[in-house]
């Protein structure tokens, strides 16, 4: 989105709290598993754009490798997320009367409070960036979801934000003169009210350069149907419904592949689920690396925005096996890059890995179909429409 606005000569400034570029000399005296996290932070725009406020952001990322946990407690912690995201807010807010020539700005929920307040007393458009589902939707499904399945309520946390916080982003949605959403779902989560009054837009995300086709078909199709869940292993995300479907299946040809962050303990998920193997979190390039080992994706997911993993997963060759309320109902073409089964739906789940179990040669070409739609996806793209809309609607202020 940065690259597409800069090209299009509509970026000013760009505020986060830190950012690194590859050719600082200092990074080479960070191990090279630390200078692949720090350099998720770089961005291909000019140094001269981006804005830093770095103190919170780095006690935050200090603390939770030490013993500093009060620090970075959800919310009220001085170096919580929150609390960095809101003094960042703020700080924008004040900057903006100092900054001349501007026409807009561009901001994402939980971070637009503030400078939205400022922004529209100084008359600039305010351009909103919602990336999950709105909150009023967000918070009914997951209270559905601890009342359908109360053991698992504990790691569905999406339902914990106070009433202050949830304010803020009814605030924020309510000065936004545009809202950029990555999926139907997502927009159609709005309330009525800002559908008949704002300026909806749908931009899905880009996907991962596509790499050639691989050449381990044969070994593929030789072994267990390996299935992948990629997330934080909640109920939000589907996993329960997931692991009731492979437990239904009882099906000694089908893996379960489970990488994410564990909100509960282990023991937990092994009562859930005992023989599926748990995959931790790593950076980017071996996500990739250990999709390629994998046959399906599996993301059931009750409540999200557009989760990223449908279209990295399709990139290196998986269909996918996804509900509507993952964000990527475009993606699915039903039979040729996965299937689309509906939330809550475990006997579905099953039903459809038996299929992908029964015929592999039929999912290794879902596969191929599923990389080329994934192919049709840029972030070029994203960035270029993102870039056009707001050009559109600044033109029409006059």
């Amino acid at each position: 989105m940065l690259t597409g606005l800069h090209k299009a000569g509509l970026l000013a400034e760009f505020a986060t709290t830190l950012a690194f570029w590859p050719s600082s000399a200092w990074l080479r005296c960070f191990p090279a598993t630390t200078r692949l996290e720090l350099l998720r932070r770089s961005y291909d725009i000019p140094r001269a754009l981006v804005h830093m406020r770095p103190l919170r952001e780095v006690v935050r990322l200090s603390a939770e490798r030490g013993f500093l946990g009060r620090l970075t407690r959800r919310e009220t912690g001085w170096a919580s997320a929150d609390a960095i995201y809101r003094d960042l807010d703020s700080h924008v807010a004040q900057r903006l009367t100092g900054l001349h020539g501007l026409q807009g700005i561009y901001a994402y929920e939980d971070g637009a409070c503030h400078s939205f307040e400022s922004a529209e007393q100084l008359g600039l458009k305010r351009f909103y960036d919602l990336p999950i589902a709105y909150w009023k939707l967000a918070r009914r499904l997951i209270q559905e979801e601890a009342v359908r399945l109360p053991e698992w309520a504990g790691t569905m946390t999406g339902n914990l934000d106070s009433e202050e916080k949830l304010a803020r982003k009814d605030e924020e949605l309510r000065r936004a003169d545009v809202v950029f959403c990555p999926s139907g779902f997502v927009a159609d989560s709005l309330p009525e009210s800002a559908r008949l009054t704002k300026t909806i837009m749908v931009a899905p995300f880009g996907s991962p350069a596509i790499l050639p086709q691989d050449t381990r078909d044969e070994m593929r199709r030789s072994r267990k149907l390996r299935v992948l869940f990629a997330g934080s292993m909640s109920q939000r995300k589907g996993l329960a419904d997931l692991f009731a479907a492979v437990r239904q299946l009882g099906r000694s040809d089908i893996e379960l592949v489970v990488m994410g962050s564990a909100i509960a303990t282990m023991e937990f998920y092994r009562r859930e689920c005992p023989n599926f193997i748990y995959e931790p979190t790593r950076p980017h390039s071996e996500v990739l690396r250990l999709m390629r080992s994998c046959d399906v994706l599996a993301l059931p997911s009750i409540v999200e925005g557009r989760a990223l993993v449908m279209q990295e997963a399709m990139s290196q060759g998986l269909p996918i096996l996804i509900t509507p309320n993952t964000g990527g109902e475009d993606l699915v073409e039903d039979g040729k890059t996965g299937f689309l089964v509906p939330i809550r739906s475990p006997e579905l789940i099953a039903d459809r890995l038996a299929w992908f179990a029964d015929r592999r040669e039929d999912t290794r070409t879902m596969g191929e179909s599923a990389r080329a739609k994934a192919a049709t996806y840029t972030w070029a793209d994203y960035g270029a429409k993102v870039a056009t809309v707001i050009n559109q609607h600044l033109a029409r202020r006059s």
